[in-house]
């Protein structure tokens, strides 16, 4: 638009080699423009490919790091367990060690008391036989006292449980067919009975016997009247009848061999068997 007198005049583009040199200048402007495009893109491109093979590097190192602490916490979980287990199996045999002391304790105390019982034992067994003994010996000379003084009325024996006296004819006579005691034979019981009251601690059998006149059975009778003729008259001389006992024999077991009247006599006899209670029964062997 034009103005008064100072307006400026149109500028018209240049033209001819100024022109050119400007389109030069533009082209090597773009062309180094393009160039550090390029080269920033291809310094990044190369510093992407380093990062992501350090990230990759890396990625695995944490992988590694990651299998090696899980191998480490397997060892160590592993390890604690052991060390339970050991703690446990410690705490078991100690419990075992004590358990067994206290029981060796408790055996040793027991075969102990055990040793001194049987100390105690052996003590009393000694003193015990010892006491034996002593009866033994009172009843062997009580044995021979009154073998002594029976031995002055009838023939009397010493057995392996006591003696045995023989009361024969020379002692008793019994009258043929007969268990009758005569008034001699109990002079003769009598003075028996004497003696056996002045001891204790027997007890006695009175056997009987007969000839060899008569049946098996009828002498069988006479002998077994006979015995308790014999041991009822002892019981009237002050003998408990609780410890005379009888039994016949009949001709079964003759004195003497023979049927001469003397033979028979001495068949017709009675037998009083005197056993020492105290010394075979009741003393310790």
């Amino acid at each position: 638009m034009l103005g008064f007198g100072d307006a400026k005049k149109e500028q018209k583009p240049p033209s001819g080699p100024r022109r050119h040199v400007r389109s030069w200048v533009y082209v090597a402007f773009g062309v180094v423009l393009a160039a550090g495009l390029g080269l920033s893109l291809y310094i990044n491109r190369t510093r992407s490919k380093a990062l992501q093979r350090e990230v990759a590097g890396l990625r695995q190192r944490m992988e590694e790091i990651d299998s090696k602490a899980e191998a480490a916490r397997t060892r160590a979980t592993a390890a604690e367990e052991s060390a339970r287990q050991a703690a446990v199996a410690k705490d078991q045999a100690e419990g075992k060690r004590v358990t067994a002391e206290a029981e060796a304790k408790q055996a040793s105390d027991r075969a102990e008391e055990a040793k001194q019982l049987a100390a105690t034992a052996e003590q009393e067994k000694q003193a015990a036989l010892a006491e034996a003994e002593r009866i033994r010996k009172e009843r062997e000379e009580e044995l021979g006292r009154l073998q002594e003084a029976l031995q002055k009325i009838a023939d009397t024996r010493r057995t392996a449980m006591g003696l045995v006296m023989n009361l024969d004819s020379n002692a008793i006579q019994f009258e043929f067919n007969k268990a009758v005691l005569l008034s001699v034979n109990r002079e003769l019981l009598s003075r028996i009975a004497g003696i056996l009251l002045t001891s204790k601690g027997y007890s006695m059998t009175v056997y009987g016997h007969t000839d060899d006149v008569g049946s098996e059975a009828y002498n069988q009778e006479l002998s077994e009247k006979r015995a308790k003729a014999v041991r009822d008259y002892l019981v009237e001389a002050g003998i408990g009848r609780e410890i005379i006992a009888t039994k016949g024999f009949g001709k079964t077991k003759p004195l003497v061999v023979g049927t001469t009247p003397a033979a028979r006599a001495k068949n017709r006899r009675v037998e009083v068997e005197i056993v020492d209670t105290i010394l075979n029964y009741n003393l310790p062997k």
